[in-house]
């Protein structure tokens, strides 16, 4: 049973007592009982149609992210590097709600891929230098709610819900979502697995990593 249709039963008593108490001539201590009890219901059904509709928020919608779609690569990288992250970069694009992909690894940026955001070049700000420093992830479930959002300027500027996923010290994987309060705990865990796929192709793939 929906908040709605608990709320119109409620308001519908109570309307339906009112007009019974209106067009009785002469009111009985039976009925004056019966009236009370009735107008109690009432109010009670209104009163939990409210509280659910309270409880049971309305869920998060997408937005449109602002900005040019493309997909850039870094020059020069080993084959299998570069399509190692076209291929976890259109995972993430199709199966989740990310809209927008940044991977940052050595003080360089290797992708960049779905919605762009307005700056290339990624400056760790306080959010990205604590993920790197304790090696744990962060998920800024709503970004306008951050006040350290403005480091995320590599991203599209109306960016709902950010994750930024450790690439050992030395780098991250930053995922841009187009709708707040998106991704489950299964999609971090996953977002966090395919992560350290990466990081184990920089290791084996990049000629100057030890």
């Amino acid at each position: 049973m929906s908040h709605r249709l608990v709320l119109t039963l409620g308001i519908i008593g109570g309307l339906l007592l009112g007009l019974n108490r209106l067009t009785t001539p002469e009111l009985t201590p039976a009925q004056a009982r019966g009236d009370v009890v009735g107008v109690m219901l009432s109010a009670l059904l209104v009163l939990v149609g409210l509280l659910w509709q309270q409880i049971q928020p309305r869920p998060a919608q997408p937005v449109g992210l602002e900005g040019p779609a493309g997909f850039e690569l870094a020059s020069g990288l080993p084959e299998g590097l570069g399509k190692e992250l076209a291929w976890v970069s259109s995972l993430l694009l199709t199966t989740t709600a990310t809209g927008s992909i940044v991977v940052w690894y050595d003080q360089q940026v290797y992708l960049r891929r779905g919605v762009l955001g307005p700056q290339a070049a990624v400056i760790p700000g306080p959010i990205l230098q604590r993920v790197l420093e304790r090696q744990q992830p962060v998920y800024l479930v709503d970004l306008a709610l951050y006040p350290g959002r403005s480091e995320f300027s590599y991203l599209p500027p109306n960016t709902q819900g950010v994750i930024c996923q450790p690439l050992g010290a030395r780098g991250a994987l930053v995922l841009g979502a187009h709708t707040p309060r998106s991704y489950t705990r299964q999609e971090e865990a996953w977002v966090a697995a395919l992560a350290d796929k990466l990081l184990d192709s920089f290791l084996t793939l990049l000629p100057h990593n030890e």
